[in-house]
């Protein structure tokens, strides 16, 4: 059972490491799906990407993951992907992620998440030595792939320090079959969940409340939601903050904020102390969590 969490923490991911304050958790994106890897940002969650990396693909594009609907890149239209995917058997591959993991937790970090970690979607990985790795195992096909994927995330985390992480593609459903993460296994490896629910907007907000419910539900450790913050109107970064404040009513660990700069981060916690009729709204609908996030924001902005 998943122990009952009393508070509600907020948060940021961010792409330069920079400490906001207001903000209880900071994420920085250490390495990206295109290949840039950066020193470690000492004292937060580093979040480092695994199995997309443009980099390597362009220098050995063998290690791009295959189907029979071909290879896994955003170009093949037989799949629809939003990356492009190295195959996770990959074994010289997985070394480079296990040093870049080394590099990272030599440095004063608070920890490590791990992102797309996971095969590319139901139909992938057929290349031969995937295909050689399932008949030997006498599994079914997503069995195979849930044990291949949690069998390497147990390696992952010897690579590793402090918090240990990983983002869930956003499917409460499906994961298993489609990407191999079993929900289960992965639990008694991780401190929390990580399940990233990016927009352009959160105007019309309902599809991110069930998906969170339902995460809740399902998993059994701590879930973090990441909602994307880089809002460019006021109507966007009001209906932000009110989705922020309807999952404050689920049990969540946190919610972390997307953002592109401190001075963005700052944005959204002033927008939230300053604007009359949000602070209105927040009183009349009984959001106390976020009232409380809101509150000590006004102490500082």
């Amino acid at each position: 059972m998943r122990a009952v969490i009393k508070g509600m923490q907020i948060g940021l991911v961010t792409y330069k490491p920079e400490f906001v304050e207001g903000y209880d958790i900071h994420v920085f994106f250490s390495k990206w799906v295109d290949g840039q890897a950066f020193p470690a940002a000492k004292g937060m969650q580093n979040d480092v990407t695994v199995f997309c990396d443009a980099k390597a693909i362009r220098e050995d594009p063998s290690i791009v993951s295959q189907s029979k609907g071909g290879p896994a890149l955003r170009k093949n239209r037989k799949s629809n992907l939003a990356f492009d995917f190295i195959c996770p058997t990959n074994p010289d591959y997985r070394e480079k992620v296990f040093d870049y993991l080394d590099m990272v937790s030599k440095e004063d970090i608070q920890g490590v998440t791990l992102n797309l970690y996971h095969f590319a979607d139901e139909g992938y990985c057929t290349c031969p030595r995937c295909t050689e790795l399932h008949q030997k195992s006498g599994l079914s096909w997503s069995e195979w792939k849930a044990k291949t994927i949690t069998e390497f995330l147990k390696e992952a985390k010897t690579h590793t320090k402090g918090t240990f992480a990983v983002e869930m593609f956003p499917d409460p459903v499906l994961a298993k079959e489609r990407f191999g993460i079993d929900f289960a296994a992965i639990a008694d490896l991780v401190d929390y969940f990580h399940v990233p629910l990016s927009s352009r907007d959160y105007l019309t907000n309902y599809w991110v409340d069930t998906i969170v419910r339902d995460f809740v539900a399902t998993l059994k450790k701590p879930v973090v939601v990441e909602l994307s913050a880089e809002m460019p109107s006021d109507e966007k970064m009001d209906a932000l903050l009110k989705t922020v404040a309807i999952l404050s009513r689920h049990d969540l660990m946190a919610v972390l904020l997307l953002v592109h700069d401190s001075e963005n981060a700052r944005q959204v916690a002033q927008f939230a102390v300053h604007n009359a009729p949000f602070r209105e709204w927040l009183k009349t609908y009984e959001f106390p969590k976020m009232r409380k996030i809101v509150d000590n924001w006004a102490k500082i902005y």
